[in-house]
């Protein structure tokens, strides 16, 4: 399993949050992670044409080709 591992600000989780409401791609975890299933995050940026995650983390670049992203 691959992931990618991001720090990012508590104000930014709850932006991320707010962005992605389907918890089949976006979820906080029980240690307050914000975890993303990149699979279906892409799903969810092709069936909609918007990239919510990239809007919220500027120029923070994501590995598409991991499975998860891990914002921390």
């Amino acid at each position: 399993m691959s992931i990618q591992d991001i720090a990012v600000s508590h104000n930014v989780k709850k932006k991320l949050l707010q962005a992605v409401k389907e918890e089949a791609v976006l979820f906080q975890d029980d240690d307050g992670a914000v975890v993303v299933n990149v699979a279906g995050y892409v799903a969810l940026k092709t069936d909609t044409g918007t990239e919510p995650l990239e809007d919220v983390l500027g120029d923070v670049v994501l590995d598409l080709s991991a499975e998860y992203f891990v914002f921390a």
